[in-house]
């Protein structure tokens, strides 16, 4: 019934939109109104960089294009969003290659694989690869566009009710992770039971001990306010997680040319934004977490690193990639 609901409201929308000319905001002059919807919390990196993009959009568009935002999965979880965009709904989301691995273009799993990226400057060189190119193509093949990907969504840890000093303490823990293959089979190499669920219902599933803990960013962890349920975090630091946001091709391609570079191009420049604001708050954030009790834990990271590699010759990953994958993207971000 749910999927009945988004793609009649997707018709209507969709008609809505579109209403008064071929191309978005056509002959009927009213602006183009565009949807961000994400998990994240008011007040956290990404969502200051979010309300930056629209203020830049509204600015360099002279008000043809507004963007309206909506925290806290208002939206609905990342899935929905995703499903929504299929439809040719004006939404946009924040995704990564792990649930794009799940949306048919499998090989885009490997970058958010553990341990993958040293630095965040291999991250932006394989972004820039052509075999990223490549992997956009089939992105649009898919329906789905990516606008910007030069996005720091931040450096995921561990944050659990029970220490976790080595790999070993991973074992029998449920951990929450996002509902994605990639990210459930990362979790699992390390000895941990995944749970996947969306990150809205974190908080209360520690309090009722449907979890153990769960893995992101510190500013996500500080946002999702898990600390106050949950006191000690590692830094694992086993994903240098860049991210991307992306509409459906159904409505970008009725967008002018125009449009469409106003969009990407403010996307690129709120994503400094963002990644400037990730750099100042990340140590702030660990003063702020131990200043509310929170637990810091520094570990032998290679250790971590060492157990994950398990994760790179699992079946039911590797045989969904092209042959020679972590060579072809090794070599493209060096």
């Amino acid at each position: 019934m749910k999927k009945l609901f988004v793609l009649a409201l997707a018709v209507v929308v969709t008609g809505l939109a579109f209403a008064g000319g071929d191309k978005e905001g056509g002959a009927s002059g009213k602006p183009v109104v565009i949807q961000i919807g994400y998990e994240n919390q008011p007040g956290e990196p990404i969502d200051l960089g979010i309300r930056e993009w629209a203020r830049l959009v509204e600015e360099r568009s002279k008000g043809t294009m507004k963007i309206e935002v909506f925290p806290s999965s208002q939206l609905g979880s990342k899935n929905e969003i995703i499903d929504q965009m299929l439809a040719g709904m004006a939404v946009i989301t924040l995704a990564d290659g792990a649930f794009y691995a799940d949306r048919g273009v499998p090989d885009l799993g490997i970058t958010f694989a553990p341990y993958l990226f040293a630095t965040w400057d291999e991250a932006w060189k394989l972004t820039k690869s052509d075999w990223w190119k490549g992997q956009m193509k089939q992105m649009d093949d898919k329906g789905l566009h990516v606008l910007t990907a030069n996005w720091i969504y931040g450096e995921r840890h561990t944050i659990a009710k029970k220490p976790i000093r080595t790999v070993a303490d991973f074992r029998g823990l449920k951990i929450r992770v996002p509902n994605n293959l990639i990210q459930v089979k990362g979790m699992e190499v390390m000895g941990a039971t995944p749970t996947p669920m969306a990150l809205g219902e974190v908080y209360t599933s520690l309090q009722q001990g449907v979890i153990d803990g769960m893995e992101n960013p510190l500013t996500t962890i500080y946002g999702s306010k898990a600390h106050e349920v949950a006191k000690y975090i590692t830094l694992d630091g086993h994903v240098k997680n860049f991210t991307t946001w992306v509409c459906g091709t159904i409505f970008f391609n009725k967008l002018t040319p125009e449009q469409q570079k106003i969009l990407q191009e403010t996307g690129d420049a709120a994503g400094i934004f963002n990644n400037n604001l990730q750099n100042q708050l990340t140590e702030k954030t660990v003063a702020d977490l131990k200043a509310e009790g929170a637990e810091i834990i520094t570990v032998n990271v290679a250790a971590f690193q060492n157990q994950a590699k398990a994760f790179y010759s699992l079946p039911e990953i590797t045989s969904k990639w092209t042959p020679g994958l972590f060579d072809t993207v090794t070599k493209a971000m060096k």
